[in-house]
């Protein structure tokens, strides 16, 4: 069953309403009734094109952060064939905002591990609602050794509306977790490839997004911060964030154009979560053909391709601006 629940989607709610109300008959149906189920399947079908084919930038935020969108946890299962999860960052605690440990892609044994936000209440307190702590970020750079030591690759999976912000978290050292996390990516001795899957928010996400190819679904926003955190500090009034994000360039198409991001990954129409088993094929499909192309470097060049991937970052986003962007 397809989910309409977004401002935006009224037209498409109204329709599908209209479709399920002749669905639920079934067999019952009279041969006008069944005429006029195709006309408003083809209907839903056409606005969907049109709907999704136009996304505003701010639309598109709400699309990934839909509550019933597809999580670390569905791509681990939908992914991979075995998962051996591993917890605790061994100084202070275990983080539920971060889920990762060993699995077998296709085969091959790799390092996974993104951001876990929660279905329910009860399992939204327990990750505080995908915000990382300090110790989260530290059993990433647990993981991330252990991919080191053994030679695996690493995938991480971002989702992340930023690292959480608590007192208690800057008394623990996040933004030292997060630092120690950049350093250690950017030289880790093994492939390492990240998918921004969801929501791909300020620090918290970078700290575990530092990669040699980064990868976007389609309908997915990576920024510097939240479009209402940016119309805060711009406009001084988080009602300015749809304004915001446009601005701010997020959407993986802006990111594409700006050679931020290696490649975007196509969703089903309507978003992820309206087939997570189809955005999980076409996830590992991408994953598996980057990594078949990174396996064939040398460490050595595996490291040079990634310094001069980031060391180029600023020459390419001022390169592909408009004309007349800049002063």
């Amino acid at each position: 069953m397809l989910a309409f629940d977004l401002d935006f989607e009224k037209r498409l709610a109204d329709v599908d309403k209209r479709i399920q109300g002749l669905q639920k008959k079934g067999s019952k149906l009279k041969g006008d009734e069944r005429v006029k189920l195709n006309e408003y399947q083809q209907e839903l079908e056409t606005l969907m094109r049109e709907v999704y084919g136009n996304l505003t930038t701010w639309q598109t935020v709400q699309v990934a952060r839909h509550p019933k969108r597809p999580y670390t946890s569905d791509f681990i299962d939908l992914m991979c064939e075995n998962f051996f999860e591993l917890r605790g960052d061994r100084r202070y605690g275990d983080d539920r905002a971060i889920l990762g440990g060993l699995a077998s892609l296709d085969g091959e044994t790799v390092v996974i591990l993104g951001n876990q936000k929660g279905r329910d209440t009860k399992e939204r307190m327990e990750c505080n609602f995908g915000m990382s702590h300090p110790e989260g970020y530290r059993k990433v750079l647990r993981l991330l050794r252990h991919a080191e030591r053994f030679h695996l690759p690493v995938i991480t999976l971002v989702d992340i509306p930023g690292a959480s912000p608590g007192l208690e978290d800057e008394q623990r050292g996040i933004a030292q977790a997060i630092a120690e996390n950049l350093m250690v990516m950017s030289a880790l001795r093994t492939p390492i490839i990240t998918v921004v899957i969801g929501e791909g928010g300020s620090g918290g996400a970078l700290g575990i997004s530092v990669a040699d190819r980064i990868l976007m679904l389609e309908h997915s926003i990576y920024t510097v911060a939240s479009p209402e955190a940016a119309a805060a500090i711009m406009w001084r009034d988080s009602a300015y964030a749809a304004s915001a994000a446009e601005a701010m360039k997020i959407t993986a198409k802006d990111l594409k154009q700006l050679r931020l991001i290696e490649e975007i990954i196509p969703e089903p129409l309507g978003g992820a979560h309206q087939d997570k088993a189809e955005v999980a094929a076409s996830v590992k499909s991408a994953i598996l053909r980057h990594l078949a192309e990174l396996r064939r470097k040398s460490t050595e060049d595996l490291l040079e391709c990634r310094y001069q991937r980031y060391r180029d970052i600023g020459r390419s986003a001022i390169a592909n601006l408009p004309v007349g962007a800049l002063p």
